[in-house]
């Protein structure tokens, strides 16, 4: 019964496809407004019929530019992260080059960053400043690699530059931490052992990992919104990697905890110890 699930839902995933894409590439192409929109429309379809069910603590800022700083367990957190609301992504440039993923990735607007040159860093943040400074929200994996969804891995600075280059005229820009979560399978409190069924790390081969989501489904994910961190030219891009870097763990341990319902202030509160910085990185490879 499931494997006939999968196959309906991927076979209406494709219908959607098949009608959206075309109309975005229209609406790309003369720079139509419903170009920020129909990604947005297309990953809500897809989270309701896979069966993502997403619950959300916070609000995005409303202010603008806006730069998302985000975990990463798996490509599922681009579906979740774009039904949020009209939003970019920022990935690594080998992404452009994948079978359906790239095509989806180019039709999302997504700024490609090529980590092999360096000499093209100051290039990438000035298209994401661009976009940030033209309206775009747009969400960046600071970690650099998808984890095992169990944990937080260190933060990258150097695209976080792009927040202070996309300083509009009042010389402010806004940087927000948000925080993914995939806490349960089928009602059920999913665990450190089974949360890998989501999260896509290290060498695990997509089409199967594909496969069992969406034979699965039924997922519930805790997407947490932190505060907001207004950014401008004094800011020291390194000091607000790890303030960021800080605020998602946080977000990320209390989700996976339960922690997000039980006093902030308690001793208790295990955001304080589990999962620092220090914390051995898990295996990661499969870059986003």
């Amino acid at each position: 019964m499931a494997q006939i699930k999968a196959v309906l839902t991927i076979l209406a995933l494709t219908v959607v496809s098949l009608v959206l894409i075309p109309l975005q590439w229209l609406a790309m192409k003369v720079g139509h407004p419903v170009q920020r929109k129909l990604p947005h429309l297309w990953h809500v379809i897809a989270t309701r019929l896979v069966g993502i069910r997403i619950h959300q603590e916070g609000k995005p800022a409303g202010d603008r530019p806006l730069l998302i700083t985000a975990n990463h367990a798996s490509w599922v957190d681009i579906t979740v992260v774009g039904s949020l609301m009209p939003l970019s992504f920022i990935a690594k440039s080998e992404v452009s080059g994948w079978p359906v993923f790239g095509l989806f990735a180019k039709l999302q607007r997504t700024v490609f960053v090529n980590r092999t040159r360096r000499s093209e860093t100051g290039r990438t943040a000035d298209e994401i400043a661009r976009r940030m400074a033209e309206g775009d929200a747009m969400v960046l994996f600071a970690e650099g690699t998808s984890n095992d969804g169990n944990s937080v891995l260190p933060f990258r600075s150097a695209l976080l530059g792009a927040a202070t280059r996309a300083l509009g005229d009042e010389g402010k820009v806004w940087v927000q931490p948000l925080s993914v979560a995939y806490r349960s399978l089928h009602g059920l409190p999913m665990g450190r052992q089974f949360r890998p069924h989501v999260a896509w790390y290290g060498d695990m081969e997509l089409a199967g990992h594909l496969w069992g989501v969406f034979t699965e489904g039924a997922l519930d994910v805790l997407v947490t919104w932190g505060e907001p961190v207004e950014v401008d030219a004094t800011t020291d891009r390194k000091a607000l990697t790890r303030d960021l870097e800080a605020a998602v763990r946080a977000m990320t341990v209390a989700s996976l905890t339960g922690a997000e319902n039980r006093p902030q202030d308690s001793a208790e509160n295990p955001a304080a110890s589990l999962f620092s910085s220090e914390e051995k990185p898990v295996k990661a490879g499969a870059e986003q």
